[in-house]
């Protein structure tokens, strides 16, 4: 390759670089932006792509521009206003725009991103329409990549995501963040779809134990953004510490492609500094004085990661804060994850005991048959949990889970 050739391939590489900087950091705002100035979450996503797809060839060319934000911001808009130009039904309202209107990069008091992510996650829109309307519009994922990341169809995302504009444009669904007594049943509805979002990087289906990085870090950087905006949610700032506590043990939990259960888990690799972060969100939520599910599950897994080895685990202090979640939170799964906490302190025959109340409404998860298999083999009753381990892994959709539960089985 010749010396100019080599060059231009490295400008080439730095200018997208810096392109993925700016998506990663603008994008989300200026969609939130257009979407107000237009009223159209739909016209402001494609304005932004097409900017991005311009930005890509021409920062190759001509360099990254001095202010690539506001480039970025420009572009979309002149994009989002010649959509306008050739829907004449819009004439109306690009008159007004042009007439005075403020430019996408005016500066607001409330980030940008914010009512733009509480549209996408409104009630209204069924959960994996809000996680992919979310991962759209906010984060700024193509449609295929959203597709690899829940391992469903692109047709199906696609028109999942359709659905979703059409519905927020024809409901009316506004852009903001809720005031007063909504806000805290909005938020926690928007910091669910964050976990999930964490979640689903982690256990794809079909997958093995490795992360899909790049749905992680995004979902850790919606958290931090909700968290940055809203400082006096102590909530936002539990989910904040829940997710990087998660983080901070990423290295140990999979290794080789293989899942690692905490108890086995080598802690030497655990991320120290994550851990700090993590405790910090957690002492700021705790200063704020208004507890709730993510603080406590937070809490849960602080005292895992205090512990330096399996055996220093406080379970009796586990065990209570699951008894406070439960407070606010009784789904089957919470009461799932108290069984483990209840038979560390009470013994497997009391949790035995707790899972025979769960049948009903756990019977067909994995996750239930596992945990019971896991009861039933410390109470020495073999037969029974090898039939609970094989029913377990015939549920299970992950494949790390699967290799998990074909280990215990010998097979």
């Amino acid at each position: 390759m010749s010396g100019a050739a080599s060059g231009a391939t490295a400008a080439g590489a730095a200018s997208d670089a810096a392109l993925g900087r700016v998506v990663r950091h603008e994008a989300a705002y200026i969609v939130a932006a257009l979407s107000r100035m237009f009223r159209s979450i739909d016209i402001a996503e494609e304005a932004v792509a097409a900017a991005v797809e311009e930005a890509l060839r021409e920062w190759r060319v001509r360099g990254v521009p001095p202010n690539p934000g506001g480039w970025l911001t420009a572009a979309a808009r002149h994009n989002a206003l010649d959509r306008i130009r050739r829907e004449r039904r819009y004439a109306q309202k690009l008159q007004s725009l042009e007439q005075g209107r403020p430019a996408a990069s005016a500066p607001v008091e409330v980030d940008e991103r914010l009512p733009l992510l509480f549209g996408c996650c409104h009630p209204a829109l069924a959960p994996e329409a809000q996680l992919a309307l979310t991962l759209r519009a906010v984060v700024g994922l193509t449609t295929e990549q959203i597709a690899r990341a829940t391992l469903e169809p692109a047709t199906t995302v696609a028109q999942r995501i359709v659905r979703a504009k059409r519905k927020i444009t024809a409901s009316g669904i506004p852009l903001r963040v809720p005031e007063g007594d909504d806000r805290a049943a909005r938020l926690d509805l928007v910091l669910t779809v964050i976990s999930v979002m964490y979640d689903t990087a982690h256990l794809r289906r079909g997958g093995d134990a490795a992360a899909d990085r790049d749905v992680a870090d995004d979902a850790i950087w919606l958290a931090q953004v909700v968290a940055a905006a809203l400082p006096q949610e102590a909530e936002a700032h539990g989910l904040l510490a829940l997710v990087l506590f998660h983080r901070s043990r990423e290295r140990a939990r999979a290794v080789d492609g293989r899942l690692v259960p905490l108890p086995r888990q080598d802690r030497s690799r655990w991320d120290s500094a994550l851990i700090a972060q993590a405790q910090s969100a957690l002492r700021r939520a705790a200063d704020l004085r208004r507890p709730g599910r993510w603080q406590y599950n937070a809490a849960i897994a602080a005292c895992h990661s205090d512990a330096r080895q399996a055996g220093d685990t406080d379970w009796p202090q586990i065990l209570v804060l699951y008894d406070l979640l439960l407070t606010c939170d009784r789904s089957p799964i919470v009461r799932l994850n108290r069984v483990v906490a209840l038979a560390e302190v009470a013994g497997p025959d009391v949790a035995l005991a707790e899972l025979d109340a769960l049948a009903a409404r756990l019977v067909r998860s994995h996750l239930w048959h596992a945990v019971r298999g896991e009861m039933l083999r410390r109470t020495g009753r073999a037969a029974e949990a090898r039939a609970a381990e094989q029913t377990a892994r015939g549920l299970a959709v992950n494949e790390a889970e699967r290799r998990l539960l074909a280990e215990r089985l010998g097979i």
